[in-house]
């Protein structure tokens, strides 16, 4: 079995804003759905299933240049850390950790205001344009960032899960079948079983990011809840079931998203380095 040639940042770069945007777009309505059935005034104030591209403006935007600072970040840190072979599923949580960091300086100011576009919390005729301009007067810039840190601490666990599970099925897949690199349908089978498991098992945190995007308290004004707090008040108020709303429609959509995610991102890069 011969083996596999790196890609350059560059090809990491490209590669990833392409499976980036391809994701984003096409599983978008699922997304809404989660988001809204997440939300604390309810699914059916937040919008139903009207309006389920509310917000797509923000992930045009910020799509591309997301997935490409993730991936190419990732490609960068795997290749360097200097740990031996037996240790790969812990270079791949490294790796996959700093590269979310650096991926949620763009991704997290996308998150707010599609959420709050999604939910409808400026209103159900707010554009993605005009809520960007009232987080800017309300909140300024901090704005963007609210739920960074809580946004970190969904997506470290969900990475340090998805991208070990990933790298070893594609090795074992490549294994049972002696051949490397392997097609970009078999990369996204591997992409959908390890980001579906991720999705279901990650929920609760995904459900307390939600609820800190789309709340509107300033917290240099009004005292909020720690985020420990805030989960103890979704337990207490509204039952384990409320740490779990959506986990169908994002397993579903991190699933199929998977699929297309790294599906695309490895049929890209291995195009980029055949040209």
């Amino acid at each position: 079995m011969a083996a596999e040639r790196k890609p350059t940042f560059f090809q990491s770069l490209a590669a990833g804003g392409l499976a980036g945007t391809a994701v984003d777009l096409l599983f978008f309505p699922i997304d809404t759905v989660k988001t809204r059935l997440q939300s604390a005034q309810g699914f059916i104030k937040a919008g139903g299933f009207r309006g389920i591209y509310k917000g797509v403006g923000s992930v045009v935007v910020g799509s591309a240049p997301g997935a490409a600072a993730f991936f190419s970040t990732y490609e960068a840190m795997k290749h360097s850390i200097p740990l031996h072979d037996k240790l790969a599923p812990v270079n791949h949580m490294l790796s996959a950790s700093v590269a979310e960091v650096t991926a949620c300086l763009i991704r997290v100011p996308t998150e707010v205001i599609k959420t709050r576009t999604q939910t409808s919390m400026y209103g159900a005729s707010t554009s993605s344009f005009k809520a960007a301009t009232l987080v800017m007067q309300h909140d300024g810039i901090r704005g963007f960032y609210r739920g960074f840190w809580t946004t970190i601490m969904r997506e470290i666990p969900f990475t340090s899960l998805q991208f070990p599970l990933y790298e070893f099925l594609k090795h074992r897949l490549s294994i049972y079948l002696d051949r490397i690199p392997l097609h970009a349908h078999e990369a996204a089978v591997c992409g959908s079983i390890a980001g579906g498991t991720a999705a279901a098992l990650t929920t609760p945190l995904d459900v307390l990011k939600t609820r800190v995007m789309l709340d509107l308290r300033d917290p240099s004004k009004q005292q909020v809840p720690s985020l420990p707090m805030r989960l103890r008040q979704i337990y207490v108020q509204e039952g384990a079931k409320a740490l779990f709303a959506g986990i169908v429609p994002r397993t579903m959509w991190i699933s199929a998203g998977g699929a297309v995610f790294l599906g695309v991102y490895e049929w890209a890069v291995h195009g980029f380095m055949s040209a």
